[in-house]
C-alpha cells in the first residue's frame, strides 16, 4: 500500500503518540491510529488541523505525488 501521509513520521520526530494527537483532536484513538498506518486518510480539514497541533506546514504531512528530477 503506498504511503500518502508522513503523521507517524511527524509524531515520532516530536516524540509524540498517536493517542496524545488523538486526545488533541477530540478524535477517537482508533481512527488516528489508522491514520498513522495509512489504512484510511484524514480529510483536508483534519490534515490542517494536525498540522496546527504539530506546528508544522501541512504540506510536512503529506508525500508529494511528483517525482523531482
Amino acid at each position: 500500500m503506498p504511503r500518502y501521509n508522513r503523521i507517524r513520521i511527524v509524531l515520532a520526530e516530536q516524540d509524540k503518540k498517536s493517542a496524545w494527537l488523538a486526545e488533541q483532536l477530540g478524535y477517537n484513538k482508533s481512527t488516528v491510529s489508522r491514520w498513522c498506518s495509512n489504512a484510511m486518510q484524514p480529510s483536508v480539514e483534519s490534515l490542517f488541523k494536525i498540522a496546527a497541533i504539530l506546528d508544522v506546514d501541512v504540506r510536512e504531512l503529506l508525500v508529494s505525488t511528483k517525482e523531482k528530477g
